[in-house]
């Protein structure tokens, strides 16, 4: 697979790039006749390359993982747009990079809304074409109409509804930040009137135990870095909380409680067209797997949070299988982001990996602007329309919202998805071309470029290392970078210095894409 990581991606004269070009792109193929089926993404979280059995991995059985793949395409050269969560979030949410936006960074729990109601989303392309909407799990993008002023004891707003989904019930921010409750339709699950909640990102409330103060309290996980503000359920976490008692989460109930509400929409919805954004926790820190995923692999929590992670899709597919509604539903199962061991605890995920591998043939990792920080799983399946296969095709997560629409046969408003190239041919497998480039994100917006066999990372005066705990290469270089993915997939040879016209035509490219957004006629 090495040598033919990058085989059938043709490359193009970068140098005449223009907006133009990029109408082109978007136009290659005309779009199927407009169907309607299911769509469900399952899009875990820091789940790496070599995270799952069917990428290669040996310590941990991922057998309904295994099944999608099977019975799918698996791809070899997905991205995410982005190495961390937030920004790549929002680009596959709105075919926009992130990088064009400010306020995208990784959002703290108390972030405002970073999809603005006015900017079109997958969600409303969904709605446009007819279909009821959901998103489950986690969301890191903000609620709320400005950053620390929501009043999480009342109606929250903007929210989900106001980007075109039908429903939801999400994680506030993520299992590492405060609020540690679910809101559904805008409203905080549980909450008693009488013992209101109160956030802050800037100071503690007067009497409130802290991670940092209070270690004895710590009786589930301890953290290894950062992560020492207030205790939920006997974690310390990011950001600091006061109340909502009864609405706090059991973090060892998070997968079984958003596996339940998908599986409920997915009943109540057979009848009709529908897409479900169902987004796990797994397998984000603090990592508690269920008690009866405890053990089920020999590298800890984890190792158990990718077989719950596992769990959760077996649950999904046989839901399908019951309702008769496999054949009429394409999935599509990725990841936010590439994966990192250590990102805040002590839950001995270093120590117990012994030979897994959760980049796989990668270097970096999250934050990274090597390849795996966005270099990702990503698994399609639909049957009767798509053949099972291996595709080394190029594509990108930030068409998908494009692509989709095509399939739906849904006419995008002016503006729209940006940066989504209709790619519905390569994601069903009826071509390997794919994309003629991928733009990467890394954690401090260094921007990569992939075309062909080739990858350039632009120059920055970052630290060569996470600065803040995780043990990740960031890929940052003060001089150019250019590596050729077909024989150096790790990223160890500079050839930057004996390929300078290519070094340049990739230049080129980046300043194109970043001073061009692509519009449709």
């Amino acid at each position: 697979m090495q040598n033919g990581y990058y085989i059938g991606i043709s490359s193009f004269a970068f140098l005449t790039l223009s907006t133009a070009c990029n109408q082109s792109q978007k136009s290659l193929r005309p779009a199927p006749p407009a169907m309607k089926p299911n769509i469900i993404f399952i899009y875990a979280d820091d789940l790496g390359y070599g995270d799952l059995e069917c990428y290669g991995a040996t310590r941990v059985k991922t057998p309904n993982v295994n099944k999608l793949a099977s019975e799918g395409i698996r791809f070899t050269n997905a991205h995410a747009a982005a190495s961390t969560s937030t920004p790549s979030r929002y680009a596959m949410l709105t075919g926009e990079y992130a990088w064009r936006q400010p306020g995208t960074d990784v959002a703290p729990g108390d972030a405002g809304m970073i999809i603005r109601p006015e900017r079109y989303t997958l969600a409303d392309m969904f709605k446009q074409a007819g279909y009821t909407t959901a998103a489950i799990g986690k969301w890191h993008l903000g609620l709320g109409d400005k950053t620390g002023e929501q009043d999480w004891n009342k109606q929250i707003s903007p929210a989900l509804t106001d980007i075109g989904f039908d429903y939801s019930y999400i994680m506030a921010a993520t299992a590492d930040r405060v609020p540690c409750v679910y809101v559904e339709n805008g409203l905080v699950v549980n909450l008693d009137p009488d013992d209101p909640i109160e956030v802050s990102y800037k100071r503690n409330f007067a009497g409130e135990p802290t991670g940092k103060d209070n270690p004895e309290l710590l009786y589930r996980q301890k953290p290894s870095h950062g992560h020492d503000m207030s205790i939920v359920n006997g974690i310390s976490r990011i950001g600091f909380m006061k109340g909502g008692k009864k609405a706090l989460w059991n973090d060892e109930t998070i997968a079984d409680s958003i596996t339940a509400k998908a599986v409920r929409f997915i009943h109540q919805h057979q009848s009709e067209p529908f897409f479900l954004y169902f987004a796990t926790n797994d397998v984000h820190v603090p990592r508690v797997p269920n008690p009866r995923f405890v053990g089920k692999t020999e590298m800890g929590p984890r190792g158990d949070a990718i077989a719950q992670f596992d769990w959760c899709v077996g649950e999904i597919l046989s839901t399908l299988d019951s309702l008769g509604l496999a054949d009429n539903t394409l999935v599509i199962l990725s990841s936010d982001n590439g994966p990192v061991v250590d990102d805040g605890y002590a839950d001995g995920a270093e120590e117990l990996l012994g030979e897994h591998t959760p980049w796989g043939p990668f270097r970096g990792g999250k934050y990274s602007a090597f390849e795996a920080g966005t270099c990702i799983p990503c698994i399609i399946r639909w049957p009767g329309m798509v053949e099972p296969s291996i595709s080394t095709a190029l594509v990108s997560q930030v068409d998908w919202l494009a692509s989709l629409a095509a399939l739906t046969g849904t006419a995008l408003p002016d503006g729209a998805a940006p940066d989504s190239f209709n790619e519905l041919d390569t994601w069903l497998g009826r071509t390997t071309k794919g994309r003629d480039y991928v733009i990467e994100q890394a954690a401090n917006k260094t921007l990569s470029v992939i075309s062909g066999k080739w990858k350039y990372i632009e120059p920055n005066d970052g630290p060569a290392m996470v600065p803040w705990g995780p043990k990740i290469e960031t890929g940052y270089n003060k001089e150019p970078q250019l590596y050729d993915m077909s024989t150096d997939r790790n990223e160890r040879r500079n050839l930057a210095s004996e390929n300078p016209e290519k070094v340049k035509e990739l230049q080129e490219v980046l300043k194109t894409v970043r001073t061009n957004k692509i519009t449709r006629k």
